[in-house]
């Protein structure tokens, strides 16, 4: 299977080093465009992979074709390549809010449309993808995409209606996790570990503490009360959390997410 992204920013690149880490397909079965030169330059020192300014090479020369862009480009995109997507091609967005009805509505009737919002993580093979599928997908065609996107991580199937839901638990979290993971390295260091070494502290506590939720299936709340001692250490940090509206700054956090990205 041939591979083309249009555009190739931070998301399509950690989708890219997925992909090839796993060897999914060759190198020489991607390509991808970019806006300028320099972005051509970087992309093809940093991935191998075939590059191009031209987007309807692109869309021409893939079976699957990933949209890359800003939210805001998709209905110029889908002008400039429209002409030449054929209908057996499939199209994955991976933006917000652009529904498989306006997609199927840019790029032409019948059209094989995906939604997905994965995740940064995909870089070291730890995404968390949803995906959605419009009705022109066979099912081995969908079994082909999941299979793509499993190369970088982990994939919910889920329905429409929940896609813009989950982009603040999943599409846009790493960036408060590493916020997180920086304020705990930052109060570690104030009380004088090395700077590398707080950040490793940090991250491998997050890392472990993610995996016992996955692996174990106990309530996040369980976890929680097993590190937490009675007039221990570590219930006073909770308490303290508590007093300052961690919960409910996440949860607002959020919520302020969601909110946006309906509104993209």
């Amino acid at each position: 299977m041939k591979l083309g992204f249009i555009g190739c920013g931070n998301m399509s690149t950690a989708m890219i080093c997925g992909i090839l880490k796993n060897n999914i397909v060759d190198k020489t079965d991607i390509t991808a465009s970019t806006a300028t030169e320099r972005s051509l330059k970087t992309a093809k020192e940093k991935l191998g992979i075939n590059v191009t300014l031209n987007n309807k090479e692109v869309a021409q020369n893939a079976d699957l074709i990933v949209i890359g862009v800003k939210p805001h480009i998709y209905a110029d995109i889908a002008k400039e390549v429209k002409d030449v997507v054929k209908p057996n091609q499939i199209i994955v967005s991976i933006a917000p809010a652009k529904t498989l009805k306006w997609l199927g509505e840019q790029f032409g009737e019948k059209a094989k449309i995906v939604r997905t919002m994965p995740n940064t993580p995909a870089m070291v093979g730890e995404a968390m993808t949803a995906v959605c599928f419009n009705e022109y997908l066979t099912e081995n065609e969908k079994q082909q995409v999941c299979r793509i996107l499993e190369s970088f991580g982990k994939v919910e199937i889920m329905s429409e209606n929940l896609i813009d839901s989950i982009i603040s638990v999943s599409g846009s979290s790493p960036a408060y996790v590493f916020m997180f993971i920086e304020a705990m390295a930052d109060a570690a260091c104030a009380d004088g570990v090395p700077r590398q070494q707080a950040y490793r502290l940090a991250a491998q506590s997050v890392l472990g503490s993610a995996k016992m939720i996955l692996e174990t299936d106990m309530h996040p709340a369980q976890l929680k009360d097993m590190v937490c001692s009675p007039a221990g250490t570590t219930i006073e940090a909770v308490r303290v959390l508590e007093q300052k509206g961690f919960r409910s700054a996440v949860i607002e956090a959020m919520k302020a997410c969601n909110k946006k990205s309906k509104e993209m």
